[in-house]
């Protein structure tokens, strides 16, 4: 069995290495753009430190007419909750150096939610920070098209799944995307 914090720690020292040299972005892939209509709520996020950036990504959805949000964290047991924001609106600091909307701005349901990750396999399977906030918020929005966002650096042979890991849909990186096709 493959220790979670142990593989945590290893792979965010391969992707802190990997960033320093990274100049490549994460651009929106066609088969991730031809997925989204006007009327979609893509849940992004802010990168931190070395994680993979999603502002291609919602730039992508912004023309397309999708309305964003950013999620909001008030502690680590906490739920998390997705809250309305525009490119380029002024953003709080918040818990976990996170950058989040003003906690005014109002509280959307995702039809897409774009995921940090520390790490990710093949089977869609995602390791993140420890604290379950996106698996409890892919939980809440069931329906929602889970999409993790991360460098290739970060794929490893198998990720340990417990229980109440949510697996993504699929998997945008620099060299492209992978994802599950639907039955």
């Amino acid at each position: 069995m493959i220790d979670k914090l142990a593989l945590r720690a290893q792979l965010r020292a391969e992707r802190d290495a990997f960033a320093i040299e990274a100049s490549e972005a994460i651009l929106a892939p066609d088969a991730f753009t031809q997925r989204l209509t006007p009327e979609m709520i893509v849940a992004t996020y802010v990168a931190i430190g070395s994680e993979a950036d999603p502002t291609q990504l919602a730039a992508a959805a912004a023309a397309l007419g999708c309305a964003l949000a950013l999620p909001f964290v008030v502690d680590r047991a906490s739920p998390i909750r997705f809250l309305g924001w525009r490119l380029g609106e002024p953003l709080v600091e918040g818990p976990f150096s996170l950058r989040q909307p003003d906690p005014a701005s109002p509280e959307v349901a995702p039809d897409v939610i774009l995921t940090p990750l520390v790490g990710f396999d093949r089977r869609l399977n995602r390791l993140g920070q420890g604290a379950g906030h996106y698996d409890r918020a892919f939980a809440r929005y069931e329906n929602a098209w889970r999409v993790g966002v991360a460098w290739a650096v970060q794929e490893v042979p198998a990720i340990p799944a417990d229980i109440w890991d949510v697996p993504l849909h699929a998997i945008i990186t620099e060299e492209g995307m992978l994802w599950r096709t639907e039955k």
